[in-house]
């Protein structure tokens, strides 16, 4: 059985579908290029992503957990990847192993293959002191006071100086042809900051080096383990002249303990500055994400800096990433602050081209009002060409008056069921007028 609607609710009907129909060349260009934008600006990040971090028990290990837990506050997965350290981290990065990672200021080097990945930065995340604990006991056949404060009075002792895979063996490598010391005739190790540090306690080895924030928690013991200190270096500022990515620092008098005043004057350091690289193929999302993370972390004081002095982007051995430098310069997205990361994301990532598609679409969008004119007034023009049809055969007299008249009924009937919008109710009616002139020829003949 049909469905027979109110008059009003197929008048409504009728001017929803003209107004569809007439803009749908309109509608579907603006989806297909939506659609195309979509496709090539690839909005939406992944849910995944591989952080090189550092040894177990180390400050990379445990801010690579601190960058987890925030990631995971935006519906990120992260996997820590535990690594020997800064060199093998770069070692990582280059070879497409890991997305994103730690690496230290001065482990900058070329790529053992021509497909190595390329690397941007996020930022100068903190400085990394280079510490070197030694026995006091050890010191005192070196030196009258039991201090030392030269690398030319480390060449007889026993010294670990990292693992491999960590960028401390090239460090002190550098430090030492500084001082014209062979590390050849150095009695150097490479064991991992553990069992170095079980070590150097059990009287086994003379001195360590890290480099390393002061978070770390063998750094943290080693500072208040008595019969255990740590070399000064009153030539920093020299170093820092001579390698670029060196920094001096200065260990304040009291800032490990105040309460026992350790240390008990200011030790002079020196330092390198920690980067956190990432892939120049990783999601632009994902490097947002990782370099707003970075501020909430690095952003605050510590016992080398002042708040708000990291992140930043001075002297970088790498080219920075465009969303790091928007988020240093402007901080998190005020959108950000309202809405998810994932809807703040797509609205940035697509407003600009979705101001490109209007701009192409206001042109196109020109012909919509003809189009729908055109639609709404065809409801009466067909019916033109039946009235002139049945005016021809009238004067050819092909066939009688009666006849021509019970068409023109029929034409009249159907004409009446003719829903205009206001707009164009004239026409309708001239229409009506016209049949009725028509009508009226007839009937006089």
């Amino acid at each position: 059985m049909p469905l027979h609607l109110p008059r009003p609710v197929k008048a409504a009907f009728l001017a929803f579908w003209d107004l569809f129909t007439s803009a749908s060349p309109l509608l579907f260009a603006g989806a297909g290029l939506i659609w195309l934008a979509y496709w090539w600006l690839d909005p939406m990040p992944p849910k995944h992503l591989t952080l090189a971090t550092g040894p177990a028990q180390s400050a990379y290990a445990e801010m690579g957990e601190q960058y987890a837990k925030l990631l995971r506050q935006h519906g990120i997965a992260v996997d820590l990847i535990p690594t020997e350290g800064s060199a093998d981290n770069l070692r990582r990065l280059q070879n497409g192993e890991a997305d994103a990672g730690f690496v230290q200021g001065g482990s900058a080097k070329a790529a053992e293959n021509e497909d190595a990945e390329e690397l941007l930065t996020l930022g100068n995340l903190f400085v990394e002191p280079v510490w070197l604990f030694y026995r006091s006991s050890a010191a005192t056949a070196i030196s009258e006071n039991g201090r030392l404060n030269s690398l030319n009075q480390i060449a007889s002792l026993r010294l670990n100086a990292g693992t491999a895979g960590s960028g401390v063996p090239p460090l002190m490598d550098t430090l030492l042809d500084m001082h014209r010391i062979d590390p050849r005739q150095v009695r150097l190790s490479h064991l991992e900051q553990t069992p170095a540090t079980v070590h150097l306690l059990q009287g086994k080895l003379d001195a360590v080096v890290f480099a390393s924030a002061p978070q770390a928690p063998m750094v943290q013991m080693l500072l208040q383990t008595p019969g255990i200190r740590l070399m000064d270096f009153p030539q920093n500022e020299t170093y820092a002249r001579r390698l670029p990515f060196i920094t001096p620092v200065t260990l304040p008098r009291g800032v490990v303990d105040l309460a026992r005043n350790v240390p008990a004057q200011d030790v002079h350091l020196i330092a390198t500055t920690t980067s956190m690289l990432v892939r120049e193929r990783l999601h632009p999302g994902l490097r947002q994400l990782l370099a707003q993370a970075a501020m909430q972390t690095h952003g605050q004081s510590g016992w080398f800096n002042r708040a708000r002095e990291f992140p930043n982007a001075s002297h970088s051995e790498f080219t920075l990433a465009p969303e790091a430098e928007r988020t240093l310069k402007n901080g998190i997205p005020s959108l950000q602050r309202y809405v998810p990361f994932t809807l703040a994301n797509l609205v940035e990532r697509m407003w600009l081209a979705l101001g490109i598609i209007i701009a192409v679409l206001l042109p196109l969008g020109k012909i919509a009002p003809p189009l729908y004119a055109y639609r709404v007034r065809s409801r009466v023009f067909r019916w033109y060409g039946q009235l002139r049809d049945i005016e021809s055969r009238f004067e050819s007299r092909s066939e009688s008056a009666p006849d021509l008249l019970a068409e023109l009924d029929a034409i009249e009937n159907k004409v009446e069921k003719v829903i205009l919008p206001l707009s164009y109710a004239d026409e309708l009616y001239a229409l009506r007028n016209h049949i009725g002139l028509v009508r009226q020829r007839l009937a006089t003949a």
